[in-house]
This record gives structure tokens, sequence and C-alpha cells, in this order.
């Protein structure tokens, strides 16, 4: 059997598998996945919570393979690092502050037990075990850091002033990142809707972008050969009008293909 007819295959058996544990991908998306994939990247999403992610990485050009994470199990994670070419962890409810030795604000609201377990495992283990692009939404970019050893503001409200729930504002990014590369600018308004940010950052992390109020909006690899990226904003909620967001997914399918042929 040759690479793209194994490929094809195992990215339908695991639609599939996501279809039973109760993801709706919507009509056409089947249809996608049974033709040949070509040099589409497979790009996992971790742990659905929005067909938004899937239109994003479809249209940018990447085959979506939702991840199941029923009863936490974390079984085949391995297997998911061996054959996906990009990891999507997408926005959600928040992270036990536990997992970086505090207590938990009155305002945290955490992940369910199933969710948590499987993608505290994939997160890591795609860290530090690949050198696979990762992109990070809202919910995932704080799963990169504190993966990575950092930490969490448990709410950015009573922790800093201010609010990033259900806005829009501006974030500034680092010059030389690249975030901003991407982008091709520096400054850009972004949808918000997270009560937390990142703190203390995480072991081999920069910080690549602030809001003009200082909370920490993009962190990203510092090692300059791997897209490794955090975003706080839903750039998947701005597509397909918003061109400038289509950018950032548009590198990360790119930069899977890429990974994928080395």
């Amino acid at each position: 059997m040759n690479e793209p007819t194994r490929r094809t295959l195992i990215a339908s058996a695991l639609v599939g598998v996501a279809g039973f544990f109760g993801f709706q991908l919507g009509q056409e998306y089947p249809d996608s996945v049974s033709r040949n994939t070509g040099d589409a990247p497979l790009i996992g999403i971790a742990s659905l919570t929005s067909e938004n992610y899937v239109r994003a990485v479809r249209d940018s050009g990447g085959i979506p393979i939702v991840l199941p994470n029923t009863d936490g199990s974390t079984e085949k994670v391995a297997a998911y690092l061996d054959l996906l070419d990009g990891l999507l962890m997408p926005g959600g409810a928040d992270i036990p502050p536990s997992e970086y030795g505090e207590e938990p604000h009155e305002t945290v609201k955490l992940l369910d037990d199933d969710r948590f377990l499987f993608e505290k495992a994939i997160s890591k283990a795609w860290i530090e075990q690949t050198d696979k692009p990762l992109l990070g939404i809202c919910l995932g970019s704080q799963w990169v850091n504190v993966a990575s050893g950092g930490s969490l503001v448990q709410d950015i409200p009573s922790a800093l002033g201010g609010n990033h729930r259900d806005v829009d504002h501006e974030v500034i990014l680092e010059p030389d990142s690249r975030l901003s590369q991407i982008f091709g600018e520096s400054t850009f308004e972004v949808n918000s809707f997270h009560h937390q940010a990142v703190k203390d950052i995480g072991s081999g992390l920069r910080i690549v972008a602030r809001s003009s109020d200082g909370v920490i909006e993009a962190t990203e690899s510092t090692d300059p050969n791997r897209f490794l990226i955090g975003v706080q904003w839903h750039p998947e909620k701005l597509m397909p009008e918003d061109q400038r967001q289509a950018k950032l997914l548009k590198a990360f399918i790119e930069a899977a293909k890429e990974a994928r042929v080395k």
C-alpha cells in the first residue's frame, strides 16, 4: 500500500471515530477525506468545540482530523504523534491551577476531566517529543505555556484590571517575531474571549504579543526553525472574511506540509 493511500484510509478511520463520539463535522467533510490526500497535511484538532476549527484547517489546505478525548484515554497519543503533521489546540474552559502550583481563583471553571487528561498528555508529548508544528488558540495557547512549565494569570479583571472577554482590542507584536513575519504587520485589532493569560513564561518560549494594557496575547518557540505558536485571540472565528487572520492558519498548514516532507 502506497503512503497516500495509507494516509487516506487512516484519516477516514479517525474521522469515523470522531463522528462516533459525537462530533458533527458537516456533510461535506467525509467527501473531503475520501479523496487522495496528495500534499495536504493531516492536522489533529484536540477536543473539538466548534466547526470553525475544522473549516479553518480545511480552507487553509489541511485535512482536519478530530481527536476524541473519550474517557481521558491517552493510549493513542504516541500514534497521533507519528501520524499527524500538525496539531491545533483549541479554546475552552480553564486548566486546573494545580498544574502550575496554585489554588484556584473563584472565577476558574475547570475543563472536564476527560478533556483535561487527554490535552495535558498530547500537548506535553507533542512539544517534547516532536518538532512538528503546533498552533494553540486561546485555551490552546495557555496549554502551550503550562505544558512548557509556565503559569497563568487566573483572572485578568481581578489580577490585572480590565476585561478581555467578549471585546475587540489591539495587539502589538514584537517586530522580530515569527508571528509578525506571518502577518506582515505588528499592530492590529483582534477578537477576545478570555479571562486568563500567560503569567510566567514556559521554557523554550518567548512573549511575542501584548495588548495595549500589557496582557500577554501570544507566545512562540525560541527556536526560529519551529512553528510553535500560541495566540489568545480566535483567528478561526474571523475567517474567511478576515484575510489577515487567514494568514496565520495558512502559515500553520504550510509549516505542517514542510514538516511532513522532512
